[in-house]
């Protein structure tokens, strides 16, 4: 359990399936920013992308606690018991709900790229710092995206980022590692059977605490 005033990173996405390059990022940015923890919010429905394709959630949530498993990574998806959509209203109700703890939103230059795409993406800057870490391919659309640009002024460098200071929004930090090629994609493509592996699995929620019942479809409300 983290303690109060903990700071956590959190990482979105619709873990269709969970691999393990999103254990090694996690794991990446909890250390190069000094995190006690790293949440994987797994989302009911991503309105960014198609629900064909999409696995049920208690698949999704259970594939990313094995990948999660003897790390300092929670997964969660507290969404469904918010009963929000969008980001920017999950993270406002997380600093409600969590009040104590410092959160920074993680993403990959590939989110950044479409972030100016996001409901009240501004919104979403300003509510918590943003640490952006490299994706192969992406970080040239990145850079020239319009969230980029109005992101740019409020780059700070990781250092004083890092060093258990306050922190404040907006903030933009920049992560460089040797890039992970894995995607949830190119699994489902090789493995597209991956899902039923986890069928029949009603995981408990490593935030809230509550049963996600497997037969329980994807929302998108």
């Amino acid at each position: 359990m983290a303690m109060r005033g903990s700071r956590i990173g959190l990482l979105g996405g619709s873990f269709n399936p969970a691999h393990g390059g999103h254990r090694r990022i996690s794991l990446f940015a909890r250390e190069a920013l000094g995190l006690d923890e790293v949440w994987w919010l797994v989302s009911p429905g991503n309105p960014l992308k198609p629900k064909k394709g999409m696995a049920p959630l208690a698949a999704r949530v259970t594939s990313a606690m094995a990948q999660a498993k003897r790390a300092p990574i929670r997964v969660t998806a507290i969404e469904r018991e918010l009963g929000t959509r969008y980001t920017v209203d999950t993270l406002t109700a997380l600093q409600r709900r969590f009040a104590k703890r410092e959160f920074v939103w993680l993403m990959g230059s590939d989110n950044l790229a479409q972030f100016h795409l996001w409901r009240d993406w501004r919104g979403i800057a300003r509510r918590m710092p943003i640490a952006v870490i490299a994706r192969p391919g992406y970080d040239g659309d990145a850079v020239a995206s319009p969230a980029m640009a109005w992101l740019r002024r409020f780059q700070v460098p990781l250092a004083s980022f890092a060093n258990g200071g306050e922190w404040s929004a907006p903030a933009l930090v920049t992560l460089r590692f040797d890039p992970d090629p894995r995607s949830a994609t190119a699994i489902r493509r090789a493995d597209p059977d991956w899902a039923s592996r986890h069928a029949g699995f009603s995981p408990r929620d490593q935030v809230t605490h509550s049963l996600i019942p497997s037969g329980e479809e994807t929302v998108t409300p």
